[in-house]
């Protein structure tokens, strides 16, 4: 399920730019997968970095330049 949150929302993003911008407001990856969560989108920092094999590092980066975004 998670998985599957985590591909609707590269695909919610892509469509919607203000989806996009309040994430990229995001100070950590923590706090981005709450916000993610808030939108609907239910998944962990750690099933997040499964699925797009990001370290947590590369995630404090905007959302736009994550590839497939």
């Amino acid at each position: 399920m998670a998985k599957e949150a985590v591909v609707q929302l590269f695909r919610a993003v892509q469509a919607d730019p203000n989806l996009r911008e309040q994430l990229n407001m995001a100070p950590n990856p923590q706090k981005f997968v709450e916000m993610a969560q808030a939108y609907g989108f239910h998944f962990t920092v750690e099933e997040w970095q499964d699925m797009t094999r990001f370290a947590v590092e590369e995630l404090e980066g905007e959302l736009s330049e994550i590839p497939g975004i």
